[in-house]
């Protein structure tokens, strides 16, 4: 594994336009996997908020993609 498949809970939530305290409450929930680096710090694995990403998708709501 390459350090760059770790986020930080702060980039995590950036790149998901979230607060970071919605970012522990996912990773609580099961939506994001992460893991503990250390004494306690988190670190988000890329992967998962990729997949969290295409599992949001607007085309997958049942509207039509954006055409533009």
């Amino acid at each position: 594994m390459d350090y760059k498949d770790l986020l930080r809970v702060n980039e995590a939530a950036e790149a998901l336009n979230v607060s970071r305290w919605t970012i522990y409450r996912w990773i609580d929930e099961g939506r994001l996997e992460a893991t503990k680096i250390g004494k306690g710090s988190v670190r988000i694995f890329r992967a998962s908020v990729s997949t969290l990403i295409n599992q949001n998708r607007k085309s997958d709501w049942g509207y039509p993609a954006n055409s533009s």
